[in-house]
């Protein structure tokens, strides 16, 4: 059974079957990326009240140690694409006070 040109055309699909599948993991990912979202927000959220900490005591508003920390643990868990995310997420948390 084939799908309409609508259908084929929103996800690629060949098959009603394989519409439906790929239509239920877009709303899956769609989802997650939410979440991800959120967590990122939270973690932006608690590494300003780091760097709040941080400097009012006299410290520097980035610890370079624990950036290298956290680009390792990214890039051992993921590859090297790992370190691009886990650069894009430093940046997006660095400065937020």
């Amino acid at each position: 059974m084939t799908t309409n040109t609508a259908t084929t055309e929103k996800t690629g699909a060949r098959t009603d079957e394989a519409a439906a599948l790929i239509g239920g993991a877009r709303e899956r990912i769609d989802s997650l990326d939410d979440r991800i979202i959120g967590l990122i927000q939270e973690r932006m959220a608690v590494s300003a009240v780091i760097q709040e900490a941080r400097i009012s005591s006299g410290g520097r508003r980035v610890n370079l140690n624990r950036e290298m920390e956290v680009l390792g643990h990214y890039r051992d868990a993921l590859g090297k694409p790992g370190t691009a995310l886990a650069m894009t997420m430093l940046e997006l948390c660095r400065g937020r006070i």
